[in-house]
């Protein structure tokens, strides 16, 4: 062909609004001297370039090559058009046609470039709270539809002064098409009012940190909603936190002013840094330094620590001010959505907070902050939110028909499913009340209307009475299709791993409804996205009380230790009976008679009931607080294990609590207990994949489920399989716990859609 001018239209799809593409596209076209334009539609973007062959080739090859960090390039398709004779490049209006195809931007943390603005007091952004650029900023959580414009954001009623609007339409500036660009002329401000909205004099984020530092309580709006914050190296203030918010013992998150700090508080290495400093800024969960600042209050009982870094400039130029860690909590009491609005947030943290950090930028979508772990030098999600959502999850198996998945009752979070792509939600949280539910419905209403997905078969849980069961068996005009927790949980992690074949599954947790109406929990299924077969189980138990028994661990333990060792578990010469055995008739008869006392093989009720034998936890205060502290206090330098036996298809955990007891009896410590306790299972674990792998073939092993939040269980599972000749499949790109298991809600319905006559 020669050097011979051409036309090339491309259209690219995947993240490439909100990342400062057209921008690159321009300065790219530029730099080659070619003409033509680039534009946002409902798809993508649209890019024409005229000029010589060569040239066009070369921009071609940087653009896939190349393009802005933020953006992530799904498809790019070509095809050579009419020659117009252009020599000139332009950036060109949004088009709004056809289906919504664009990918609406994960919130960005801010910029270097924009925290030196902020930070030189000869800049005209000196201290400016709302400091963004292309590179960095809000984007999902302000944005109203696409394509991503201005006028589309919560931005939308702010005018550009003289000096913004030079910056935004100048193609040499790094704010050029930025849409939510703002100054201290024209842009948002920040107000400081008490705890009933009435305003304070001062400096705002001086008044704040002033506050802050003298033991107040504050409530500080950010990206996604408002948290509340307090000194985390004062405990009466942390204590005093607690008390107002209702949270009696989980662990606060914690920011710290920079890496130095984190570093002085945490255990980091290379990976753990590299995660805290991403332009997603999750909290990290890291292992805590001995000897630190830090209130006890701020995580009890708890070798780890979740800490993470300033990540707007409101948060920097505030961590700066105060000099030392604070608490950032989610704003919300115990079991709610996180607050957004003003009024709202007045209403429900005015009792909790002493003074209201705020601002005139609306909150279009509330979204918690993301939180991790690293494991194995990488990601390992715990809660998926700001940062990282609403961006796709490419699937293996495209979907036939749209799919709505309705999601589990607790940690809950919705999916849609359409094309390729999986749109798995922000973190919404658990469907106890009116306020939570309110919130999952108006995600759905805004994920469907800007992602323009009209879900043909909705996926829900088989449990009856959960709120998001029957919210998706209400819907009119779409097919319903219940799918089974345990498999939702296996197919998420497939998914997770873009892999669509046939594993064992180790699905562990606390709670899902079983299809013969019992409450699984510890399962090995052989499944993949379309149907899965119960291979074994651990063995069941009776449930005394029902969601009592969640709430109170000793009851499980007296329920095992009753399967252990019959009516001479009265006699047992352990702590835990002669601390409850005056309670355990009623249960004990509950449970023989079946009376509100369902069969369980739940993981986590078997955790409940060794954390209560080893005297840490007889009540809990917040989901897997047993678990969790029966974690810490192992020592993972022990190499014991109790045994774990599999049986005709099930595992025999009362043989697992019997050893338990007995260790307990001859004065083991608690910490070697726990260690053998976890080493036991993950070795009965081990030995029931071997079996299913004689019996079926299978040597892929899939790990999904709440359980696998226990780093210590994680790692010994894995290693023994592995050592065993298995694939060891783990979550890397959305959590084990409930929060994935709307994904594989999404990907089996559609696996169904897609079977013949499905």
């Amino acid at each position: 062909m020669g050097d011979s001018r051409i036309r090339l239209r491309l259209r690219v799809g995947g993240t490439v609004q909100g990342v400062g593409f057209r921008p690159f596209v321009y300065g790219l076209a530029s730099q080659l001297g070619l003409g033509g334009f680039v534009l946002n539609d409902s798809r993508g973007v649209v890019i024409e370039v005229e000029g010589h062959h060569s040239d066009v080739e070369a921009f071609t090859r940087a653009l896939i090559a190349e393009p802005p960090p933020l953006a992530r390039l799904e498809c790019v398709e070509k095809s050579e058009v009419r020659l117009r004779g252009s020599d000139h490049f332009d950036i060109r209006a949004s088009e709004i046609d056809g289906a919504v195809l664009a990918t609406i931007t994960p919130d960005v943390a801010t910029c270097a470039a924009c925290l030196e603005e902020i930070r030189n007091r000869s800049e005209r952004r000196y201290g400016y709270a709302f400091t963004n650029c292309t590179n960095c900023g809000p984007r999902f959580t302000i944005t109203t539809g696409v394509p991503y414009d201005r006028a589309r954001t919560t931005m939308s009623t702010f005018s550009l002064c003289s000096e913004c609007r030079s910056e935004y339409t100048d193609p040499g500036d790094r704010r050029f098409h930025a849409q939510p660009i703002a100054c201290p002329r024209c842009g948002p401000q920040l107000r400081l009012v008490d705890g009933h909205g009435a305003p304070l004099d001062g400096d705002p984020l001086a008044g704040s940190a002033a506050a802050l530092r003298g033991g107040g309580i504050l409530a500080i709006k950010g990206l996604g909603g408002y948290h509340l914050a307090c000194d985390a190296t004062d405990a009466v203030a942390v204590a005093e936190l607690r008390r107002r918010k209702g949270r009696e013992a989980k662990p606060f998150a914690v920011m710290v002013p920079n890496l130095e700090w984190a570093c002085r508080l945490a255990h980091t290495g290379p990976e753990e840094t590299a995660v805290l400093a991403s332009h997603r800024r999750p909290i990290l969960i890291v292992a805590r330094r001995a000897e630190t600042l830090l209130a006890d209050e701020v995580a009890p009982a708890n070798r780890d620590i979740g800490i993470m870094l300033p990540y707007t400039p409101l948060h920097d130029l505030l961590m700066r001010s105060v000099g030392h860690p604070i608490v950032l909590t989610s704003g919300n009491l115990s079991d709610e959505p996180i607050a957004h609005e003003d009024v709202d947030a007045l209403e429900r943290l005015g009792g909790v907070a002493d003074g209201f950090l705020t601002h005139d930028r609306p909150v279009h979508v509330r979204c918690d902050d993301s939180v991790v772990r690293v494991v194995g030098g990488r990601e390992y999600p715990i809660r998926r939110s700001r940062g990282y959502a609403p961006e796709p999850l490419e699937v293996p198996v495209p979907f036939a028909r749209p799919v709505l998945a309705a999601g589990p009752e607790l940690k809950h979070t919705f999916c849609l499913g359409t094309g390729n792509r999986a749109i798995l939600s922000h973190h919404i949280g658990d469907l106890a009340n009116w306020t939570a539910m309110s919130a999952f419905m108006e995600g759905v209403e805004h994920f469907t209307r800007v992602f323009d997905v009209r879900a043909e078969v909705v996926a829900h849980d088989l449990h009856p009475e959960y709120l998001s069961t029957k919210w998706a068996l209400g819907l009119e005009d779409v097919e319903a299709v219940g799918v089974q927790h345990h498999h939702a949980h296996i197919a998420s992690c497939l998914a997770d791993n873009r892999r669509a074949g046939a594993v064992i599954g180790l699905a562990l947790d606390g709670t899902g409804y079983g299809d013969d109406g019992a409450i699984w929990g510890c399962e090995i299924l052989t499944c993949d996205s379309a149907g899965y077969t119960r291979a074994a189980h651990l063995r069941y138990v009776p449930l005394p009380g029902g969601a009592a028994a969640v709430r109170e661990p000793w009851r499980m333990a007296a329920v095992y230790l009753h399967a252990a060792f019959g009516e001479d578990a009265c006699d047992l010469g352990l702590d835990f009976v002669g601390r409850t055995a005056d309670r355990w008739r009623p249960i004990l008869s509950m449970a023989a008679a079946g009376i509100n006392a369902p069969s369980t093989s739940s993981a986590g009720r078997l955790f409940d009931a060794v954390a209560a034998l080893c005297g840490l936890r007889d009540r809990v205060s917040y989901e897997g607080q047993a678990a969790a502290e029966l974690e810490q206090a192992a020592d993972p330098s022990v190499a014991g294990a109790y045994p774990f036996p599999l049986l005709d298809g099930t595992l025999d955990g009362a043989a697992l609590v019997g050893a338990v007891a007995e260790d307990l009896i001859g004065g083991l410590p608690v910490s070697e207990v726990a260690a053998r306790f976890h080493n036991g299972l993950a070795e009965g674990l081990r030995r029931a994949c071997e079996w299913v792998r004689e019996e079926q073939g299978l040597s892929t092993v899939a790990l999904s489920g709440g359980s696998w939040q226990n780093l210590l269980l994680l790692d010994r599972v894995t290693r023994g399989l592995e050592s065993a000749g298995f694939e060891v499949l783990i979550h890397r790109r959305v959590p084990p716990n409930d929060g994935g298991v709307a994904l594989g809600q999404a990907v089996i319905a559609g696996s169904l859609a897609n079977a013949p006559g499905g």
